[in-house]
C-alpha cells in the first residue's frame, strides 16, 4: 500500500463520510471513492458498507482503521527523527504535561546538565491526550508521565516514583467536606476520559480544562498527589484511600538508543532515588 492510500483511507474511516473526508484531505470526493475502491480490490477485502445514508466500517476496516493510524505515525516519526537527527548540534526532546514532573524536573535537568555528555533539552508541553502520542510520531524522545493514565504499548519505561491519588471536587460538592475517600464514594460520580477516543465522558485537553471542567460540576477527578498544587481556591481535594498508587515514569519508543537518551534516564532514576531517600 502507498502512504497516500493510507491518508484516504483513514480519513474516510474518522469521517465515516466521502464528502467530509474530501473536504478534510482537499480533494474532490470522486478521486477519493475511486482510491478506496482499488485498495479494497488490492486487499480484497470489504472495508467499508456504504449506503445511500450512512457509510460504516467493516471489521476488515477496523484493523486497517487501527493498523493504518500506526503506520502513518511511524512514518510521520521517522521523518521527525531522521531530521532531528541531521542537525549539527544534537538536542533531546523532553514531552511533559504541565504539573506532571512531581516537582523533579527542576533538579534533573539541572543534574544532566551538569554532565560532561549532556546534550541541549527541549521541553515541550504536550496535553493530556498527548502524552504517548508525541513520543510514537516523533515530536519527543522522551516523555514524563504517570504510567497508570496512559497507554504504554510499544514503550519502554523507568519508573521514578509511586504517588498517592486524591479526588478534586468542587468545594460546594457533598462529599468535599471529608478527611477521607473511598472509590466506592465516587461510584455515581462522572469521572473524566484519559485517554483520547469516543467515549462520552468528559475529556480535557490540560490541566486548566480538567479544572474548570470540576468546578462547573460536570465530573470529579481521581489524579496523582502532586496535582494539589494546580488546584485552584474553588475546588477542594481529598484522599482517596484505595485508589491505587500512580507510577510516574520516564517513557520512550522501544528499541530507540542514543547517548543522550540514556544518560537522561540514569540521571532522572538518580536523582529520584535520592529525592526518595530524603
Amino acid at each position: 500500500m502507498e502512504t497516500r492510500e493510507l491518508v484516504y483511507f483513514v480519513a474516510v474511516a474518522e469521517e465515516l463520510h466521502f464528502g467530509r473526508a474530501a473536504d478534510r484531505l482537499g480533494i474532490a470526493q470522486p478521486p477519493l471513492s475511486r482510491a478506496i475502491r482499488r485498495l479494497e480490490r488490492r486487499l480484497g477485502v470489504v472495508l467499508f458498507e456504504r449506503s445511500s445514508r450512512r457509510v460504516a466500517l467493516t471489521e476488515p476496516g477496523e484493523v486497517l482503521l487501527s493498523e493504518g493510524r500506526k503506520a502513518l505515525e511511524a512514518v510521520t516519526a521517522a521523518e521527525r527523527r531522521t531530521r532531528r537527527a541531521g542537525r549539527r548540534v544534537p538536542r533531546l526532546a523532553l514531552a511533559l504535561k504541565p504539573g506532571s514532573d512531581g516537582g523533579l524536573l527542576p533538579e534533573i535537568l539541572a543534574a544532566y546538565e551538569a554532565r560532561a555528555d549532556a546534550v541541549p533539552v527541549d521541553v515541550v508541553m504536550c496535553g493530556i491526550h498527548e502524552r504517548t502520542a508525541v513520543l510514537r510520531d516523533g515530536r519527543a524522545d522522551v516523555s514524563l508521565l504517570h504510567g497508570s493514565l496512559a497507554d504504554l504499548h510499544g514503550l519502554d519505561t523507568a519508573e521514578l516514583l509511586v504517588e498517592s491519588q486524591i479526588a478534586v471536587l468542587p468545594r460546594r460538592h457533598r462529599l468535599a467536606g471529608r478527611t477521607s475517600l473511598t472509590l466506592a464514594d465516587l461510584k455515581d460520580e462522572t469521572l473524566p476520559r484519559w485517554q483520547a477516543g469516543r467515549d462520552e465522558r468528559p475529556a480535557a485537553r490540560d490541566v486548566g480544562e480538567l479544572m474548570q471542567l470540576i468546578a462547573l460540576g460536570r465530573l470529579v477527578a481521581v489524579v496523582p498527589s502532586s496535582v494539589r498544587g494546580q488546584i485552584r481556591a474553588d475546588l477542594a481535594h481529598v484522599p482517596v484511600e484505595d485508589a491505587p498508587h500512580t507510577p510516574m515514569v520516564l517513557a520512550w519508543p522501544r528499541h530507540r538508543r542514543s547517548q543522550a537518551l540514556a544518560g537522561f534516564v540514569h540521571t532522572a532514576s538518580t536523582v529520584a532515588a535520592r529525592v526518595l531517600g530524603d
